[in-house]
């Protein structure tokens, strides 16, 4: 029997040949560029577990943004660093809070930058865990209430999107209410709907100087075993407002990535997280691996998978490659 007709190395002959026939494509538009925002003035101080990333203070965050506008990329996300933390997280609602002050700065300088701000209170409460402790245990009705004040408080500010990441129920649809209470109608949610409780978040919690100093997130954050319950949970994220929903982590999760876009009709974000990004970084260092086409390989197959927004510390470097290509 011989080969046959059909030989599919026609379409792979060159590289125009492979370009005409590709079926994914990734630019710029696609990305979203986490950011780390510090009390204080003066600061870009390098991040010591996340190679290329940096704190910033509110007036040096602004020439950050503006690199990663001129790149291209449509948004930031925002996470802060208070210079006090307390048991309730108060930092996080406070007007002069330092994303509240790091919204202003970069919404003046840059209006047509989307601005994203993460809202949870493991950054800012003593105890590192995502809302208010009540006999041991994470309150979860309390804690929303005050996720609703935060985003409120952002909103305030220019956020143009708020992102809650603490894994509380119905978090979404008391946001939701708050924010079209105080008239913040237009303000869009991008909730972290599916966040796992994962290992590879490492590098962050050092990062946002954010791990708990007891127990663990597995009350609160999904099981990495379930994948059903993050199909219930996007879509009750859905319910209650969301406009777009999140897969986190992303490498280990294109499983779940695919289910939301097969099922949902909404935007389906994923975030590349900490891990994930330094495993890359070691790796290259180490000359285990191309650092340009691991890259691209990693958000092609999140973007293979089904995101529409990544959202990921590789953002600036992808764009840079994006350019080249």
């Amino acid at each position: 029997m011989g080969i046959g007709r059909k030989r599919m190395r026609r379409l792979r002959t060159t590289e125009a040949m492979r370009r005409l026939v590709r079926d994914i494509s990734i630019s710029a538009d696609d990305l979203v560029y986490p950011l780390f925002v510090k009390a204080g003035s003066g600061i870009k101080s390098p991040i010591k577990s996340m190679d290329g990333c940096f704190h910033f203070s509110d007036d040096t965050v602004v020439e950050e943004a503006a690199e990663v506008m001129s790149l291209g990329i449509p948004a930031v996300l925002l996470f802060g660093l208070p210079g006090q933390k307390d048991q309730q997280g108060s930092g996080a609602w406070m007007d002069d809070g330092v994303v509240q002050q790091a919204v202003r700065a970069i919404k003046k300088q840059l209006p047509e930058l989307l601005v994203i701000t993460d809202v949870c209170l493991c950054e800012y409460t003593s105890h590192g865990h995502c809302g208010v402790i009540n006999s041991g245990k994470v309150d979860n009705d309390k804690t929303c209430q005050l996720l609703a004040k935060t985003a409120v408080s952002h909103a305030h500010c220019g956020a143009d999107m708020i992102a809650p990441s603490d894994m509380m129920d119905g978090r979404v649809g008391v946001i939701r209410d708050a924010l079209d209470e105080a008239g913040f109608v237009d303000t869009a949610i991008m909730a972290y709907s599916a966040k796992y409780a994962s290992a590879f978040y490492g590098p962050f919690r050092d990062a946002a100087e954010s791990a708990p100093s007891f127990g663990d997130r597995k009350s609160y954050q999904m099981d990495f075993r379930s994948a059903g319950q993050a199909v219930a949970q996007m879509n009750l994220d859905i319910e209650q407002g969301a406009d777009i929903i999140m897969v986190k982590p992303a490498v280990g999760y294109l499983d779940v990535i695919s289910r939301a876009r097969q099922r949902f009709d909404v935007p389906v974000a994923a975030y590349n997280v900490s891990g994930e990004y330094m495993m890359i970084n070691d790796a290259a260092k180490a000359g285990h691996l191309d650092r340009e086409q691991a890259i691209m390989e990693t958000l092609f197959s999140i973007k293979r998978a089904g995101a529409d927004i990544i959202v990921t510390y590789f953002a600036k470097e992808a764009a840079e490659i994006i350019r080249k290509q």
